[in-house]
């Protein structure tokens, strides 16, 4: 019994070391890619106006907002790595679940303030200078595709990373939307291909923006967690454990989408050892569905089957 649960304690703190790294891990990249995103945002904001492209405009505003983004995804990467206290039991994980919400919504008002935009430039066009327009486009492709890949390579299970992530993606779509335009402008002079094309990238960044919201939403209501429904957990735990009669009172959460929590309540059948029925369904829990922290109570019932 001694060695089992020393054995636990070594796999609790190894998961423990790992997501510690982890985290080290992502708020230097994001921190890196928000420093590279501010640097260059002045850039277009000043080609852009200098030119007369909404698609660079628009690319400057998105950056300007990742910048914001980012830099709360770092502070949410740094809280996260706070302990818990008196008054915070789980600590500040959960701050990341919120600013991956917050950058989720910041995705779909970008979005809306784009098309709003591109339908005022459709109805009133304006010259642009395509040359000046690929100049920065291009330039802010490199500085993008530098800071996705940054990025990219942190842990996309997170949804604060991926949150970030989605900004960048973002910012690079309206990078090539800019090249793409500045290319058709210099070759045709049709300037409503800026507009239409911004309309293409804000489309996308809606995407990205309502998939991060509506997931982190979810953690935020205490939604159930994919791969832990209640209605699995009892029908596995009445079928694979001899002596758990009945699980009722089931209830599953996420404190971020890496940490699901459920609490339960288990009839034990007559003679068996409560202690032991507890221990044997937050193994069953941690095993079948990666759930790490369960509260379990465990009571008789007498006359059961």
């Amino acid at each position: 019994m001694a060695h089992t649960h020393s054995h636990g304690i070594g796999q609790h703190e190894h998961r423990h070391h790992h997501a510690v790294t982890e985290t080290a891990d992502a708020r230097k990249r994001v921190a890196i890619a928000a420093f590279l995103t501010f640097a260059f945002m002045g850039a277009e904001v000043v080609g852009g106006i200098i030119s007369g492209s909404l698609a660079l405009l628009a690319d400057a505003a998105h950056m300007l907002t990742d910048a914001g983004s980012l830099a709360l995804a770092w502070v949410g990467f740094r809280l996260a790595a706070r302990p818990a206290d008196g008054l915070r039991s789980f600590g500040f994980a959960r701050f990341k679940v919120l600013a991956a919400f917050v950058n989720g919504l910041a995705l779909l008002a970008l979005a809306v303030w784009i098309i709003w935009e591109a339908i005022n430039r459709l109805l009133e066009p304006q010259p642009i200078l395509g040359g000046i327009l690929l100049g920065v486009a291009i330039a802010g492709l490199i500085v993008n595709i530098i800071a996705f890949f940054i990025l990219h390579g942190g842990d996309h299970d997170d949804l604060n990373m991926r949150g970030a992530i989605w900004h960048v993606a973002g910012d690079l779509l309206g990078s090539v939307a800019a090249i793409v335009a500045a290319i058709l402008i210099l070759a045709t002079g049709w300037t409503p291909i800026d507009p239409i094309l911004s309309v293409v990238v804000a489309l996308i960044i809606a995407v990205g923006g309502w998939r991060v919201t509506r997931e982190s939403a979810h953690i935020l209501i205490e939604g159930v967690p994919p791969g832990v429904s209640p209605d699995d957990i009892k029908k596995d735990l009445e079928t694979n454990l001899e002596n758990a009669a009945r699980v009722t009172h089931i209830h599953a959460w996420a404190l971020t989408e890496q940490k699901p929590l459920v609490t339960l309540e288990v009839v034990a059948r007559d003679g068996a050892c409560l202690d032991t029925v507890r221990r044997a369904v937050k193994t069953r829990l941690q095993q079948q569905f990666g759930v790490d922290h369960a509260t379990v109570e465990v009571h008789k019932a007498p006359n059961l089957p």
